[in-house]
């Protein structure tokens, strides 16, 4: 049986092939990979302080050495100078390696819903590639961002938790220079995985929204690329033959809040979605138009707001067999039985599917399914990774911006 690892690299090579010029040119330079030293310098062993491993192995870059230099720079956000400086001075503070880091929320762009002196909390997600040794050196350098149980029963403890599905550990409430922060850690793998096949949707979701990165990885942002261009083929399947682009940017950040179980709580800002895209109209556009008018049957003009697609079943169907195969294997089975056989005209059998007017609903039922579980373990999880006392603490703050959120929208009704 082949490792997760190995199963995650062996598409990675077919997905760089088949990713066509015009879908994948918006990128920056990436930087090559670090020479050998001649004389390295014996590293200092210490049963306390385990030595960090390299973050950045030449065998794992092989398979990507052929991306085009200018790949994904549409995935590179600019923030403020003073943002900027702050988010690269909390990740150099880790001593653990960290492969790719990026900084996500309304800490980082502008959303509606915050109070000018309101300041939110800085989140971050660290992707690292063994995650008990990370924990072992990290726990050694900030114990104290660890809950009391945790340090106890240790970082094998702690890895063995964060492998439970969506395989994510959360340290929040963390301060830091003045700020207060939020980071989650997983690996490698299985953020690449999420972002190729949307195992769970929790980190693909997540990335389908503006992020800032400040660590960044050949093979993250080649299967970052990918499920950016999925989560358009997912919107347009689900959209009118003429929207504009705010519907469309709606329709992709509410992706990963369909079935959120913190949705059905008083835990969430129920404008949530639309906070978002208000303010971020600009980050937005950066990401996803380059893909858009790539793809066959749309029409985005430049500096126009309004989208045109061809929904016919023809070109539905170019969109809906390319979609991440964890939700095209929900979407088939729910059509199973009611469609001729794949096997004898796979054409016609994408066609019929793509015609089909309750498509939009079909999709969207699997996509609540997947976020529904994926956000209910991870928030079970989190009362292990932040220990009783952060979690009601964190509840209570939730809890009083929804409780606001209704104010607001009461006011304004």
């Amino acid at each position: 049986m082949l490792s997760t690892t190995a199963r995650v690299r062996r598409p990675l090579t077919l997905v760089a092939r088949s990713l066509s010029t015009e879908t994948v040119s918006a990128g920056s330079q990436l930087p090559p990979p670090p020479l050998p030293s001649k004389h390295p310098k014996p590293a200092s062993r210490s049963l306390l302080g385990p030595t960090p491993r390299p973050a950045h192995r030449p065998a794992r870059r092989q398979a990507l050495a052929h991306l085009p230099p200018s790949f994904g720079r549409n995935q590179l956000l600019p923030v403020a100078d003073s943002t900027r400086a702050l988010l690269e001075s909390i990740v150099a503070q880790f001593n653990a390696p960290i492969r790719y880091a990026f900084a996500y929320g309304s800490g980082v762009f502008e959303q509606d819903g915050y109070g000018q002196n309101e300041k939110p909390m800085l989140d971050f997600m660290f992707a690292v590639t063994h995650t008990a040794h990370w924990h072992s050196i990290n726990m050694n350098q900030f114990p104290g961002h660890y809950p009391l149980h945790a340090r106890v029963l240790g970082s094998g403890f702690v890895s063995r938790v964060e492998d439970i599905s969506p395989g994510v550990w959360f340290n929040t409430h963390v301060p830091v220079d003045g700020v207060t922060i939020k980071y989650g850690v997983t690996t490698v793998d299985n953020m690449c995985s999420d972002l190729l096949n949307w195992r769970t949707l929790y980190l693909a979701g997540r990335m389908h929204k503006p992020v800032r990165i400040i660590k960044d990885d050949a093979r993250v942002r080649l299967t970052q690329q990918v499920n950016l261009t999925s989560a358009v083929r997912t919107a347009l399947l689900t959209l009118p033959e003429t929207f504009t682009q705010r519907e469309l940017f709606a329709r992709i950040a509410a992706l990963s809040y369909t079935g959120d179980v913190r949705m059905a709580l008083p835990g969430e800002n129920r404008s949530k979605v639309d906070n978002i895209v208000a303010r971020q109209q600009a980050q937005f556009h950066e990401l996803y138009h380059r893909l858009v008018v790539a793809l066959p049957g749309v029409h985005w003009p430049a500096h126009m707001e309004t989208i045109q697609q061809d929904t016919s079943a023809h070109a539905r169907a170019a969109h809906l067999r390319k979609l991440p195969s964890n939700l095209l294997k929900g979407v088939t089975a729910h059509y199973a039985g009611g469609m001729p056989p794949k096997e004898a005209d796979e054409s016609v059998y994408w066609t019929k599917l793509a015609g089909d007017e309750k498509l939009p609903q079909v999709i969207d039922r699997e996509i609540y399914s997947l976020v529904r579980h994926s956000s209910t373990v991870q928030s079970a999880k989190g009362l292990v990774s932040a220990g009783l006392v952060k979690s009601v603490r964190y509840s209570a703050e939730k809890v009083g911006k929804w409780w606001r959120s209704r104010g607001a929208s009461a006011g304004s009704s």
